[in-house]
């Protein structure tokens, strides 16, 4: 398809005399208070769920109980027909007399025997076989006691009582069905009902795999049910299931929050939103998303902003060499650097650098070699002696609420979600790039835990994909016109505007 020249024209035009701009704006660093939370949707789950059945096999005489129904503990639920479990301990009991009277009889026996014995006028072998009756009527009874033993429990058995206080939630069986008993059915016996204590629930969700990272046990959930809207429970994340779930190729984590539900608001089944509170920052310095930048389209922002490579390349440059100071805890020489106040400062005494930057205070009597060695024994698999686990904890407590230059005090879970990133500030008149560490981050705004200061503003910028579709757009117009000239048109050097040239007829040049 080609392009008519008037059409080309009138894009050249527009690149020439009304050159694409973008706009920015410069932005303060200021305070706000950032509240991180990941949602998704759950249902609730008792805690604790029994299944009741009954030791006992037979025709249910009698359900004392229905579904909905507080129950406490060792209250009769279920009454089971008793006929043969009370025939069977009547038989035991008889038993029991048998064996008592043949041991009393074998005892008057030994008595003689032992006269007799004694006389000689038996000999050793019938003497022993007397003390040997004796012993086997004593066994007899004690199996005998065993067997009335267990008639007993039997025939308590028949009577289910209620094994914790609780709730009954369902009811598998009604009155005149006969059941099985789980000691003696090989298919486990029949449930009767199952009972849970609502008092305690939990809410079993799904959050999404790019969430699972910032979710771990003990964070604060609120969570919201349809029948109470206006009502929220709290509850903590009790555990993150290990194994993944796929739904419409989505890979979801469960996480079971725990609930105390006192008032039994809240029912098996009821669907609810779940908002696990991830990490909360008040007042502190915070920016736009907007103003960060990353080493992949930091140079289509230095284009838009009017700094050419070779000084943004020098500017990178020296913010990489004031990041590596702070981090080592030193600061800028030269007197004349317009940003040598931004330079954080090591606090005094004894510190250590972190991994993500900051400068931290050691415990006493602690150094930063022996810390380094600790960290390698415990990553390397070593085991820690007493002392060393205490010196580990006081260092962790240490890196958790360790600052760096001033920079507002972040809890070290919260590093997670931040990173190192370029912005652009606006110093001594002209925009430089410049290093920042962010902390917790809501998607509109990041903390930031280095790199400015109050005094400081930020520009934002358009979003790379907007700036890279102008750019390319703008190399597009470039293509067509050659270089500056479209076919059919040539540039008026006075001016530099284009003028339009007819094109050649009948080999007549103009």
């Amino acid at each position: 398809m080609r392009i008519p020249a008037s059409l080309c024209a009138l894009f050249l035009v527009a690149c020439k005399d009304a050159p694409i701009t973008v706009a920015y704006q410069a932005v303060p660093v200021g305070k706000r208070n950032i509240i991180v939370s990941a949602r998704a949707a759950g249902v609730v789950q008792p805690d604790t769920v029994v299944e009741v059945k009954s030791k006992a096999s037979g025709e249910i005489l009698d359900m004392k109980v229905e579904t909905g129904q507080v129950v406490k503990r060792g209250t009769l639920m279920v009454l089971v027909d008793q006929r043969t479990p009370r025939n069977t301990l009547s038989q035991a009991e008889a038993q029991l007399e048998v064996a008592k009277a043949r041991l009393a009889n074998s005892e008057a026996q030994k008595k003689r025997s032992d006269d007799l014995f004694k006389s000689q006028s038996i000999t050793e072998q019938e003497h022993d076989s007397a003390v040997l009756a004796v012993a086997n009527a004593r066994a007899d009874v004690v199996s005998a006691e065993v067997a009335v033993e267990n008639a007993r429990i039997s025939m308590e058995d028949t009577s289910v009582l209620a094994p914790i206080t609780g709730t009954v939630i369902s009811k598998s069986v009604e009155r005149g069905q006969v059941i099985s008993s789980p000691t003696r059915d090989v298919g486990g016996g029949t449930v009767l009902l199952k009972m849970a204590d609502l008092s305690l629930v939990q809410v079993r969700t799904l959050v999404d795999e790019t969430d699972i990272g910032k979710i771990k046990p003990g964070l604060r959930v609120t969570v919201t049910v349809n029948a109470y809207p206006n009502q929220p429970f709290e509850g903590e994340v009790m555990k993150v299931e290990p194994q993944a779930e796929t739904q419409n190729n989505v890979t979801m984590f469960p996480v079971m929050v725990r609930i105390q539900n006192q008032n039994g608001l809240l029912k098996p089944g009821m669907n609810t939103d779940v908002e696990i509170h991830v990490g909360k920052r008040d007042s502190v310095f915070a920016i736009p998303n907007a103003a960060l930048r990353t080493p992949r389209d930091v140079n289509s922002a230095a284009q838009v902003l009017g700094i050419a490579d070779n000084d943004l390349q020098q500017g990178l440059k020296a913010a990489e060499a004031k990041r590596d100071a702070a981090r080592n805890g030193s600061t800028e020489s030269s007197s004349t650097d317009p940003s040598k106040s931004h330079t954080p400062v090591k606090p005094a005494g004894n510190t250590m650098t972190t991994p993500d930057g900051r400068v931290v205070p050691l415990p006493a009597g602690v150094t930063e070699e022996q810390v380094r060695a600790l960290f390698r024994k415990a990553f390397g698999g070593g085991q820690l002696t007493p002392a060393e686990a205490a010196t580990m904890a006081q260092v962790r407590q240490s890196f958790g609420g360790g600052g760096r230059g001033g920079a507002p005090k972040a809890q070290s879970n919260d590093f997670q979600f931040g990173g190192n990133y370029i912005v652009f500030v606006s110093r001594g008149g002209r925009p430089t790039p410049t290093y920042v560490r962010t902390g917790l981050t809501d998607l509109d705004y990041s903390e930031v835990v280095t790199g400015l200061t109050p005094n400081d503003s930020v520009l934002i910028l358009p979003s790379a994909g907007l700036v890279q579709s102008q750019q390319e757009f703008k190399k597009r117009i470039t293509n067509m016109t050659g270089g500056g000239a479209v076919p059919g048109m040539q540039k008026t050097p006075a001016a530099g505007a284009t003028t339009a040239r007819p094109p050649a007829t009948g080999g007549a040049r103009p």
